[in-house]
């Protein structure tokens, strides 16, 4: 009976070395697993970041071309088509110049202002301006149709880009 105690425990004791191996196994088996899941999740999160570089730059992109394409709706900016703002201010109060004065022909603009008080100064003193008083007012109205009829390009190009003065 001790030799079969002995066999037993002989037993046991491999089966406890053996169970000990497989658990160092299975420990380094464990651990490169863990290694490769923490490399994939470092390999996941840099091309996380890149597409998020990504999505960021086109989102900028986007909304560059949205805000320039309101501002080209909508007539907004320094540089934009000012052609309707332009066009019912010379109709409707053309003799004064304040259309040139949007369009950036100050000179343009003074002569207009300066017609029209010349001919209201000389209507009430000599009678004279009424002769004078209407040509400001027509210069306008006619400017004033003309800015409409233009397309936006033409308009655009000719009293924006090419700095026509007069009609």
């Amino acid at each position: 009976m001790a030799a079969k105690k002995k066999d037993l425990g002989d037993k046991a004791e491999d089966a406890f070395d053996k169970a000990k191996d497989k658990a160092e196994n299975l420990g380094e088996k464990a651990s490169e697993k863990f290694e490769e899941a923490k490399e994939a999740t470092k390999e996941f999160a840099e091309e996380a970041k890149e597409k998020a570089k990504d999505f960021g730059e086109e989102a900028k992109k986007t909304a560059h071309e949205f805000t320039e394409g309101a501002k080209e709706a909508f007539g907004g900016g320094g540089a934009d088509n000012k052609k309707l703002l332009a066009g019912l201010l010379a109709i409707f109060v053309g003799s004064l110049g304040i259309h040139k004065f949007i369009l950036g022909y100050q000179k343009e603009g003074f002569i207009l202002l300066g017609i029209t008080i010349a001919s209201y100064l000389l209507m009430c003193f000599f009678g004279l301006g009424f002769l004078f008083v209407w040509i400001p007012g027509l210069i306008g109205l006619i400017e004033g149709i003309i800015y409409l009829t233009k397309s936006d390009e033409d308009f655009y190009n000719t009293y924006q880009v090419g700095k026509k003065p007069w009609f």
